[in-house]
């Protein structure tokens, strides 16, 4: 763990779930798995309060225990995880492009809670989706159901792990420090068989019950004990790894869009869509499809003859990028997605962007030869690139400074004098990612500062705002004229206003920004991860 990393997990953990929360979370971090009583001697924390702590680690995936054979259990922070808390926005906005404002938020409630029954999650979302809806129209539970069984049945939730029924039957005896948590991978994704009957509650009045009735007329039996439901225990959570593969695949379908044209990336997208199930996240190729398959896989209307599919096949397969290859000749012709060749070709014109945007065109026309030949001295540097000498020493140093490029020593004698070594650039990617990766971990948590301090520094005006709000929304609710809720307006001053939409526009600028960097992240964190699976 890098010291950018830990920064940034203590910046999420303390901006999402407070301090105390953020220290225990940053403890473990830092020093692997611990038992409890040591994180509460270690952090000075109560055990009452690292336990709470522990329970909302816990609930949102973010910490996982493990029982040793002396039954201590130790928990362990997942910093992977923590650091997939500012890709959540894209989570759910994905959600909503595939599946609409409920599968927005099925996914958003998953995000915000860690772990959900089904039950839970559709009452949730009826009821959040009915306050949306105008006076008289309520949404349905069975049609939130039906999105939440689609978003399972293409993997985009899962079941969370739980404790096994033999475990739960098994004679009496001292119970285990931890339970044991297990799924089989065809029960991941199987969902209940639930009768949800009924529509979606607008938020009561508090002296009114949700009936509508006021609470003195409640009769004294009705109580609020809650009925165990049929799924009481079958815990669901959102599967980020299906939401980087879709990603994954959206990437490649843009950068082959970019490269050639629509139809091409249209031909990508239908061989990714069809490999969805077949091809596991992490495999390096997808399964081999024929043209024959590709053809009919085609969404409808796209009007393209089989003849024209297979010229287009050619191109692809022919292209220098190799993001199409051709691994048979039955079937019309057998082709497959080479991921980590794409990956890498994604990384790589991400550093090339990095280094043009930075060191200028000149830069990336060197940084662009040394990775085309492999090693080059410095005096090829400056005849194949045609700048001259001076030039091409300093970009060249820049680089090596930055560690975009590096310097390989081939010394022709034992001794290593200089006059008579080698001395080659050369483009190591992999390192130069990982270099990268470390900044934009950085970045996210520089803009995160600003972002605090931006709204730290205009807290009484943001709360003024918020009052003004709050004293219209009530009056407007009671009937009130107009004039006087512009009296009630005129309260923020012109000037007020402006430094209101200033710091509106900073921050959805520092929101932009965290969102695109974290795209970035994505990138580099796929291509290194798809590397050291092949090393």
């Amino acid at each position: 763990m890098t010291q950018a990393e830990i920064k940034l997990c203590s910046l999420l953990l303390q901006e999402h779930f407070g301090e105390i929360v953020e220290k225990i979370g940053v403890h473990l971090i830092r020093t692997g798995s611990q038992p409890l009583k040591i994180i509460a001697r270690d952090t000075g924390t109560s055990l009452d309060q690292v336990k709470k702590a522990l329970c909302v680690l816990i609930q949102h995936n973010l910490v996982l225990y493990q029982v040793h054979r002396r039954g201590i259990v130790e928990y362990e922070a997942q910093c992977s995880r923590v650091l997939r808390m500012p890709r959540y926005p894209r989570y759910i906005y994905t959600a909503k492009t595939l599946y609409s404002d409920t599968g927005e938020l099925i996914v958003e409630e998953l995000l915000l809670n860690g772990k959900m029954t089904m039950s839970a999650v559709v009452k949730k979302v009826a009821d959040r989706l009915t306050e949306t809806m105008e006076d008289g129209k309520t949404m349905d539970y069975a049609e939130v159901a039906n999105t939440f069984v689609r978003l399972a049945d293409t993997h985009f939730v899962q079941r969370c792990p739980c404790v096994p029924a033999t475990a739960e039957n098994s004679d009496p005896g001292p119970p285990p420090p931890a339970p044991s948590l297990v799924i089989s991978e065809k029960d991941m994704y199987v969902v209940p068989k639930l009768s949800l009957i009924g529509k979606g509650k607008r938020r009561r009045s508090s002296d009114e019950d949700a009936s509508g009735e006021p609470k003195a007329k409640r009769p004294k039996h009705a109580t609020d004990n809650k009925e165990p439901t049929p799924d009481d225990g079958i815990y669901w959570q959102a599967n980020l790894d299906r939401f980087h593969q879709h990603f994954r695949d959206q990437a490649i379908v843009s950068a082959v869009a970019n490269r050639m044209e629509q139809t091409s990336s249209e031909i990508v997208r239908t061989m990714l869509r069809v490999s969805e199930v077949t091809t596991p996240s992490c495999a390096p190729f997808t399964q081999p499809l024929s043209s024959n398959e590709i053809f009919r896989s085609l969404p409808v209307g796209y009007n393209i003859s089989k003849q024209v599919l297979d010229q287009y096949l050619t191109l692809l397969a022919d292209d220098p990028l190799e993001f199409v290859g051709k691994s048979g000749d039955s079937g019309g012709g057998m082709y497959v997605i080479n991921l980590h060749k794409a990956l890498a070709s994604l990384a790589t014109a991400t550093l090339e962007s990095v280094i043009q945007e930075r060191f200028g065109s000149r830069c990336a026309r060197i940084f662009r030869l040394v990775l085309q030949k492999k090693h080059l001295e410095q005096k090829q540097v400056e005849d194949f690139a045609m700048i001259p000498a001076k030039e091409a020493k300093d970009m060249l140093y820049k680089m090596l400074s930055e560690n975009f490029i590096s310097l390989q020593e081939i010394p022709k004698t034992p001794d290593h004098a200089p006059s008579r070594t080698f001395y080659l650039y050369t483009v190591n990617i992999l390192s130069a990612a990982r270099m990268l990766l470390h900044r934009c971990y950085k970045s996210i948590a520089n803009l995160m500062e600003r972002r605090q301090f931006e709204t730290k520094e205009n807290k009484r005006l943001l709360e003024k705002s918020q009052r003004v709000e709050a004293i219209i929304a009530s009056m407007q609710a009671t009937g009130a004229e107009e004039t006087q809720l512009q009296e009630i307006e005129e309260m923020i001053t012109a000037p007020e206003r402006q430094q209101l939409e200033t710091l509106k526009r900073n921050v959805n600028k520092l929101d932009a920004s965290e969102i695109q960097v974290d795209e970035t992240i994505f990138l580099l964190e796929s291509y290194i991860e798809s590397t050291m699976k092949r090393l």
